[in-house]
């Protein structure tokens, strides 16, 4: 039995998940329909949204700029979607918010979004 806080909505369920059968997941604890399918994605495919920030040299100095995916990738791939942010160099003029600075970052349907920027 695995027990996961829910995050569907602001009532934080603590759920338990039985997995004996993996197709056939059981939730419980939930108080909501929110909870039985956040639980079971959870569980089967677990995504994140990806948040970073990188540096930006204007003429004027450095300024760090807040990034994000615009959607939510599979955890095991995380990290390299934080390399694929670590390589961008961008210029003062691609730093604003709501600019896509990476379109479908290593194919995973997401995009790297500024989210705060110069």
């Amino acid at each position: 039995m695995l027990e996961l806080i829910c995050i569907g909505c602001p009532v934080g369920c603590l759920l338990q998940a039985d997995t004996r059968d993996k197709d056939d997941i059981k939730i419980s604890g939930n108080a909501c329909k929110i909870g039985i399918d956040y639980g079971i994605k959870e569980i089967t495919d677990p995504r994140r949204i990806v948040t970073s920030s990188v540096s930006v040299n204007t003429p004027n100095g450095n300024y760090i700029v807040s990034l994000k995916t615009n959607g939510d990738v599979p955890k095991n791939h995380i990290f390299d979607v934080l390399e694929e942010m670590k390589k961008l160099q961008l210029k003062a003029e691609d730093a604003k918010i709501g600019n896509i600075v990476i379109k479908n970052v290593l194919g995973l349907d997401a995009d790297i979004v500024v989210t705060r920027g110069i």
